[in-house]
């Protein structure tokens, strides 16, 4: 697959580097501009990042940093099977358990859901930091709703961090889910409460929790082509300034 002249591989993190280091320089520098490649398309052309990681495999496939990039591939193509896969290659290749929550939610993925909650139970999860702990809560907590057992994805989003009034880089993915979990289970005035809660710590627009807020009070957005569109459609003006309702007016005279 072609690679954008601006990619030079140098982009890659430093410790992803290191890896490739154990490759003849050519090579690495193929795979690192494959790596590039995929970090760069993964969120907005998911398909685009497959294909690139497919030939960072092709040329590298006992190095954990590539079995880790395929993984997210696939996982972002909804290939949950193949992402499970992947995400198991590169943890035995690196012995670490960061990849433990999302190879959880690979088995929501795929159906499993009880597989799901019975990895949030494992020992693993203690060995996690804060960030990894918090995103295992919310992979059980969806399991528990693939589960339909609402009342429970609640009680399981119940946690000091859900708590806390500083903000994370999760917080806000936690506050929505949690406000999703009281929306769905009829409980809208305090869904309300949380998902205002989840704007506040939205920063960067990770959610839509700003949309849902609006939705709940029953602000509707219009757009402005489309209102323009309709308003043109009711009453079309001709090049020479005069409005098919004036033609009629004359006719009527």
């Amino acid at each position: 697959m072609p690679i954008p002249e601006d990619v030079t591989g140098d982009e890659i993190d430093k410790d992803v580097r290191q890896e490739l280091q154990s490759l003849p320089k050519t090579l690495a520098e193929d795979v690192a501009k494959n790596l590039v490649m995929v970090a760069r398309l993964i969120d907005e052309d998911p398909e685009g990042a497959y294909g690139y990681s497919k030939v960072a495999l092709r040329l590298a496939s006992r190095v954990a940093a590539v079995r880790e990039a395929a993984g997210f591939a696939a996982y972002a193509n909804q290939k949950y099977g193949e992402a499970l896969a992947e995400f198991r290659a590169a943890r035995r290749m690196t012995g670490s358990v960061e990849l433990w929550p999302v190879m959880a939610d690979c088995e929501r993925g795929l159906g499993r859901p009880e597989k799901a909650l019975d990895m949030a139970g494992a020992p693993e999860v203690h060995k996690l930091d804060k960030a990894g702990q918090v995103e295992m809560r919310l992979v059980a907590a969806g399991a528990r709703r693939d589960m339909g057992q609402l009342e429970a994805a609640i009680v399981t989003l119940q946690s000091p961090e859900l708590a806390s009034s500083s903000v994370q880089s999760w917080t806000a993915r936690l506050r929505y889910a949690y406000a999703d979990a009281l929306l769905a289970a009829g409980r809208e005035r305090e869904a309300r409460e949380w998902f205002a809660k989840a704007v506040e710590a939205d920063r960067d627009g990770s959610t839509d929790a700003s949309d849902r807020l609006a939705e709940l009070d029953g602000v509707e957005f219009v757009d402005a082509l489309d209102a323009l569109d309709e308003s043109d459609d009711g009453d079309s003006v001709r090049a020479d300034g005069d409005s098919e309702a004036d033609d009629q007016q004359d006719r009527e005279e």
